[in-house]
């Protein structure tokens, strides 16, 4: 809905569980543009051909004050095989773990076989269903929905996804059908971490899910670029719930891209910028590409939080480790505070390894130092290095404080502008003193006199 017709309290505003939507139908009846309708932005990607959602995918909606969620679902279609019935399957589990499902129907075709077998696996999950005739644009089209009430769900809603008519009336409906709230308990710490699981296509991000997981909760295919929407995924990782997001692999620079996968790569970026760690995967068995090298600082400039998983180690040979450790060497030096681990998503080797470093990470991400302790530090640093001279002066570091966490971010007071290899130094000597493994930090600069070029840099480490 738009964001007048919102309400302007928190998502999670009402207690316990939040009820669950599944939109369900056959391929390119609407669905996602009607999960964007409903959630009142474009984050389902649209497109107007059938299959562009594959996996099911959780969003946050709320209508007039009541939070609530919405699982888009890929086309479900009877019989299906191969890719096919696993999206199908996706929908089904949908429809078995939601409180209200909404039938998509496209009421200018009308119904279908496929619809009438929908109705059927419908009536079996025996849960609240609201008929939606999709897709009546104007008035003239309303009378195509009585050709609807031949499934036997009761009434048609006439809507148009795409012009938000009937959506208002249709949300009334849905929260008529959800199930009383829960007695109101007191409130708890904060959620659990969100962790980006991001990689270019065919890396095993949604293998890797599925194994954390222990079930099958994306769609897995050899064909790389299964995965389009991110899907998000409750799992519990070492004996602490995290939610994990699976996202599109990137192909190209989103300048580049079209279609889909500009869409999705808008996705994927959003994904990291909505993370506090991101677990990059690697393909260990093939050379570190220019796409891995683009993700590895998308999330870098991001401020995340970095675990790099070097997945398929179960494809390794002696050869093979031997390239990859110059290739580390080579192509990951700008980054050597990142975590990694070597795992395979295929066998489950090395994956409980995958913990340890997302708490180490996470804790370096929010760690602060006193500011005592800091300038005690820094005192004895520029006593031992100081800057060197340039033009006969050398500017003095005063003091330091740490202005922000997540990641840590310095500022120097100094008396006067610093050369940029300096702040890189006093940063690089920042992680050997207080660590800081698996986070980005900034080192900036506040100039006591007149600031020249570079005085408020940044230096990142």
């Amino acid at each position: 809905m738009s964001g007048d017709d919102r309400a302007d309290g928190p998502a999670g505003a009402d207690a316990g569980p939040l009820p669950v939507v599944a939109v369900v139908g056959r391929p390119n009846v609407g669905k996602s543009t009607l999960v964007n309708r409903i959630i009142g932005r474009r984050q389902a990607v649209v497109e107007d051909v059938p299959g562009v959602t594959r996996d099911r995918v959780a969003y946050d909606a709320n209508w007039t004050g009541r939070a609530f969620t919405v699982v888009d679902t890929g086309g479900w279609e009877p019989d299906a095989r191969d890719r096919a019935a696993a999206i199908a399957a996706q929908a089904e589990a949908a429809v078995a773990t939601a409180d209200v499902v909404v039938f998509v129907v496209d009421a200018v075709v009308g119904p279908t076989d496929v619809d009438e077998a929908a109705v059927k696996m419908l009536r079996r999950s025996a849960k609240p269903v609201l008929l939606v005739g999709n897709k009546v644009d104007n008035t003239a089209l309303e009378s195509e929905v009585a050709a609807l009430w031949a499934l036997g769900l009761g009434e048609p809603w006439p809507v148009s996804a795409l012009h938000g008519r009937g959506s208002g009336d249709l949300l009334d409906a849905i929260l008529a059908a959800f199930p009383a709230p829960a007695p109101a308990e007191a409130e708890g710490p904060r959620g659990p971490h969100r962790i980006a699981l991001v990689g270019r296509p065919n890396v095993g991000k949604s293998s890797l899910l599925n194994r954390l997981a222990r079930e099958e909760r994306a769609v897995v295919d050899p064909v790389a670029g299964t995965t389009v929407d991110p899907v998000d995924s409750l799992v519990e990782i070492g004996g602490e719930t995290w939610q994990l997001v699976d996202t599109a692999g990137l192909r190209k620079r989103v300048g580049r891209a079209s279609g889909t996968e500009y869409y999705a790569s808008l996705r994927t970026a959003a994904a990291i910028e909505a993370a506090e760690v991101a677990v990059v995967l690697l393909d260990a068995s093939e050379p570190i590409s220019e796409q891995d090298q683009r993700i590895l600082s998308m999330v870098d400039e991001a401020g995340r939080a970095m675990v790099i998983a070097f997945n398929k180690w179960d494809l390794m040979d002696p050869d093979r480790r031997y390239y990859l450790d110059k290739e580390i060497d080579r192509e990951l030096k700008r980054i050597p505070w990142a975590l990694r681990v070597n795992i395979s998503a295929k066998t489950g080797r090395a994956v409980d390894r995958l913990a340890p470093a997302l708490r180490t990470a996470l804790a370096s991400w929010e760690q602060r130092i006193p500011t005592g302790v800091l300038n005690q530090w820094l005192t004895a640093l520029v006593q031992e290095t100081p800057h060197p001279v340039r033009g006969g002066r050398a500017p003095r570091v005063l003091f330091a404080t740490q202005a922000g966490t997540r990641p840590p971010k310095f500022v120097l007071f100094t008396t006067g502008p610093i050369d940029a290899g300096y702040q890189r130094f006093v940063a690089r000597k920042l992680r050997e003193e207080f660590g800081f493994a698996g986070s980005p930090i900034e080192v900036a600069v506040k100039a006591k006199k007149s600031v020249g070029p570079g005085g408020r840099g940044k230096a990142h480490g």
